[in-house]
């Protein structure tokens, strides 16, 4: 289906697309739609190493119907250009209002609250199940049956709506308030199990929410952008329905960084180097904050500069530039360092208070004589590091002399 996909987007693309489609059907979207293919890879490989698993056909079903809604998009965009060379483009292209529920539903729903081991929390979250299946299947055809036109197909009226009943969009609206809710309920589910978990349940868990939460920031900082960039400078911006191209490219990146979430959910149901997901927090952690600090020294650094300079010159230069640039390399290796530290204290507080205990008592080791003293530090090291319920330490008592060996006894040794 995605190789069909790519065929009929080439020929739509070579055909004279009229201006109403043209936004419908571009490159961008096309790549962006390649990481919807993790989705039934990573589901077969889970089906086929835990079959009695949901999660894994969850994965696998949700992937081709992504799949799918791409394949008979690009069809009804195909027909649409090239008048009469395929049968029924917009009825094939309007099945996505009835599928997209479906496909998010399996996803942001059942794939969570089923996650890791595809069994519900506990009793108490049936009917959230039983709820969430009803809004799919009521919201799917709430959502195919609506009148008026078809998104993204240049006023097209959808095939499949009831004419005259203006009621099944407001119903359709009113249902996918229910689903929303449903979503946010089995986001409270996992999260109540993380708080709950402990050892390799709660790293599996790490893993799927480090991807949703890397979308997530990735989603609201580019349409965060997009909001400053309209407010503060709409000359860059162009017209209001067509984004500049640097806004397509984020959202994409965005829509890319989406194949992630499949892959967390490989790594935590088959539990491949589960264990990862700590270093992987902490270095987004520490890069995500650099990145950010680097480019506001940056940018500000560019309109001081150049504030400066055209007050004195009365015009631009490259200079503001040049010394931005010089300054975010001399900033890098120090920063980071700032960075690396800050996020230990904040958020690996454990970890950093012994990393530091152990490196005093190293320090300490070099120069101690005394015994006594030296069990002690020994003792007091591993209570503040480890944090046992009880700690002793056990001395191997010196040898008799007659019970030493005569490679001792040899070299003058009593």
């Amino acid at each position: 289906m995605f190789l069909a996909s790519v065929v009929l987007f080439v020929l739509a693309r070579s055909a004279q697309l009229p201006s109403t489609l043209g936004a419908s059907v571009t490159l961008i979207d096309m790549l962006t739609s390649m990481p919807v293919l993790a989705f039934p890879i990573v589901g077969a490989l889970i089906a086929s190493r835990r079959p009695r698993n949901p999660i894994g056909w969850i994965c696998l079903a949700d992937g081709l119907l992504w799949t799918f809604l791409g394949m008979i998009g690009t069809y009804g965009i195909y027909g649409l250009a090239r008048s009469g060379s395929v049968a029924f483009p917009v009825a094939v292209y309007a099945l996505g209002e009835w599928l997209w529920v479906p496909a998010v539903g399996l996803v942001a729903i059942y794939l969570i609250v089923l996650f890791p081991d595809g069994r519900l929390p506990s009793r108490r979250w049936r009917p959230l199940a039983w709820l969430s299946g009803v809004a799919i299947l009521l919201g799917s055809a709430a959502s195919g049956l609506s009148p008026g036109p078809v998104a993204d197909l240049g006023g097209v009226r959808n095939p499949y709506g009831l004419k005259g009943q203006p009621w099944v969009a407001d119903a359709a609206n009113a249902i996918l308030v229910v689903f929303l809710v449903c979503i946010l309920a089995s986001v409270l589910s996992l999260i109540l199990r993380y708080r709950r978990s402990l050892g390799e349940r709660r790293q599996q868990i790490k893993w799927i929410a480090f991807a949703a939460a890397f979308v997530g920031f990735g989603f609201v900082s580019a349409m965060a952008s997009g909001l400053i960039v309209r407010a503060f400078a709409p000359e860059s911006w162009g017209s209001a329905n067509t984004p500049p191209l640097w806004f397509d490219l984020l959202f994409s990146v965005v829509l890319v960084s989406f194949g992630g979430v499949p892959v967390a959910v490989g790594v935590a149901v088959l539990r491949y180097r589960l264990y990862d997901i700590d270093l992987l927090i902490n270095r987004a952690l520490v890069y995500g904050a650099l990145t950010v600090l680097l480019a506001a020294t940056y940018f500000g650094g560019v309109v001081g500069l150049q504030a400066v300079v055209r007050s004195l010159t009365g015009q631009g230069s490259t200079l503001a530039v040049v010394a931005s640039t010089l300054a975010i390399a001399a900033l890098f290796s120090p920063l980071r360092r700032r960075v690396q530290g800050f996020v230990d204290r904040s958020f690996y507080r454990r970890k950093y208070d012994a990393a530091k205990t152990l490196e005093a008592f190293n320090s300490r080791l070099r120069e101690e004589t005394d015994l006594d003293a030296l069990s002690s530090d020994v003792v007091g090291v591993v209570r503040r590091t480890m944090q046992p319920e009880h700690v002793s330490l056990w001395l191997r008592p010196d040898p008799e002399p007659e019970g030493r060996s005569a490679a001792l006894r040899q070299f003058g040794h009593e």
